[in-house]
């Protein structure tokens, strides 16, 4: 029983860190603007739903417009995916979710004449009883394509501060862990003094003794 309240305090613990990591958050990221040539590149498009549990049909629309050109429909979700003939055929493939948020496709090996603006359209139907409201929403990606991949100072800060908030988040469950063990060491050592004090005493002042005990 003495090992009980220990792990009580140190399974809330971590169970607190695990929540924080598991829990399930939308997040509208901005996609990336610079591909290298020969490589994949996948096209972010990310539209949260404010109310997840209210049903929705989503469609979706992807166009290309060339540096100085027009905007031409390269690919479309309409409850299933069709792709447009077009200088990407046979080189897109949809990398959406399930629950529609994320709506995003995957440019196969990407060429140099790839580079252009590409726009991401989204339009949602809500299906309430009384009315159906409709939602638009477009992302654009200034897509630039290289032939060879550069030093990425952003994405190496990122890794490092990564590891930074890995290596707190890792001191900060072990301080939290060694705090809760000398509690319950302390509160067992108190009790066990003042059991100790309670047997000491002669049986006739028992009845009138009242030992006092620490929270």
């Amino acid at each position: 029983m003495a090992a009980l309240p220990r792990l009580v305090c140190a399974s809330s613990v971590v169970l607190v860190v695990w929540a924080g990591f598991c829990s399930a958050v939308c997040v509208e990221v901005p996609s990336e603007t610079e591909a290298v040539q020969g490589k994949h590149m996948k096209l972010l498009c990310i539209s949260c739903m404010k109310r997840e549990e209210v049903t929705a049909s989503t469609v979706v629309e992807w166009f290309y417009r060339p540096e100085g050109g027009k905007d031409e429909p390269i690919y479309e979700y309409r409850k299933t995916n069709h792709e447009f003939p077009s200088r990407f055929s046979g080189r897109l493939q949809w990398n959406g979710s399930k629950d529609m948020q994320d709506v995003s496709i995957t440019v196969l090996n990407v060429t140099l004449n790839d580079s252009g603006i590409y726009t991401c359209n989204i339009t949602r139907e809500f299906e309430f009883e009384i009315h159906r409201p409709l939602f638009t929403s477009s992302r654009l990606i200034h897509l630039t394509v290289v032939e060879e991949a550069g030093e990425d100072f952003t994405s190496v800060i990122s890794e490092i501060m990564m590891y930074i908030l890995l290596v707190f988040l890792t001191l900060w469950l072990l301080i939290e862990m060694v705090y809760c063990y000398r509690k319950v060491s302390k509160a067992e050592e108190a009790a066990q003094e003042n059991a100790t004090d309670y047997l000491a005493i002669p049986s006739e002042n028992k009845e009138n003794c009242a030992v006092p005990v620490e929270e």
